[in-house]
């Protein structure tokens, strides 16, 4: 006890002379609209008291990375539960590494859906696929959040555009966070064509679709690949694309 406290003393006065430097930190990611963490006693429930006391002493960062080693070792275990709270402190901790939210997303939506639907213990397949879904939406609770912390970066929304894709095989929601990503200054060049790919599965969309692809084919032969050439003709048939207009 005498240890930890005396811990708990040092870290204090190693914050108070870092708290001006941390103060003028926070004001600047404020002036910059950064959304930066809030130390109040949400952030104590989520971290526990040492946690707390070293995040309030400078030492966020750290007691961030020791987290995330947690949060892979009961990953490697497949505590699901306690990789969804190890990864809800991390993200807590440190709202701006995207990697902290791709990873809290990856883990939920993927691996932990993919262990509940294969899950022996439960006979029953309605449940595994309930599971399943509340495990789509943790990770996609994650993912938007991670979007609110970091509007102005394109992995967060591609990876919220790969969840619906392929977990709630939402092709509309998809090519709505793809081209969000694609508007993006940071974004890959291959963003804008799955936008256009995914607009062409969704019901109802197919004009939409069709206008973003041929734009995409007239602009040069570098966008002029098999799935882009595939979807293309696909629509032509469906909307009756006159000979004339349709691509050789």
């Amino acid at each position: 006890m005498t240890r930890i406290a005396g811990a708990v003393v040092a870290l204090l006065i190693f914050g108070a002379v870092r708290w001006p430097i941390e103060h003028a930190l926070s004001e600047n990611h404020r002036a910059l609209r950064l959304r930066t963490v809030d130390f109040d006693l949400g952030l104590r429930e989520q971290v526990g008291q040492l946690g707390f006391v070293a995040a309030l002493s400078g030492f966020r960062s750290l007691v961030a990375d020791a987290v995330f080693i947690q949060a892979h070792v009961a990953w490697e275990r497949t505590e699901w539960g306690r990789v969804l709270f190890l990864f809800r402190q991390v993200t807590t901790l440190q709202p701006r590494a995207i990697l902290f939210w791709e990873m809290a997303g990856w883990h939920m939506a993927w691996n932990a859906s993919t262990a509940a639907m294969n899950d022996p213990a439960q006979p029953r397949q309605a449940l595994r696929v309930r599971a399943a879904r509340e495990y789509f939406d943790l990770g996609r609770d994650f993912l938007e959040r991670g979007i609110k912390n970091n509007p102005e970066r394109p992995e967060l929304y591609e990876a919220l555009a790969r969840l619906y894709r392929d977990k709630y095989v939402d092709h509309e929601h998809a090519a709505e966070y793809f081209a969000k990503a694609a508007a993006l200054p940071e974004a890959h060049a291959y963003v804008k064509r799955f936008a256009a790919y995914e607009l062409a599965q969704a019901p109802g969309r197919e004009r939409d679709a069709y206008r973003q692809l041929r734009a995409l084919y007239d602009s040069g032969e570098q966008e002029r690949l098999p799935t882009l050439l595939r979807h293309l003709k696909e629509l032509e048939m469906k909307l009756d694309i006159p000979a004339r207009e349709r691509i050789p």
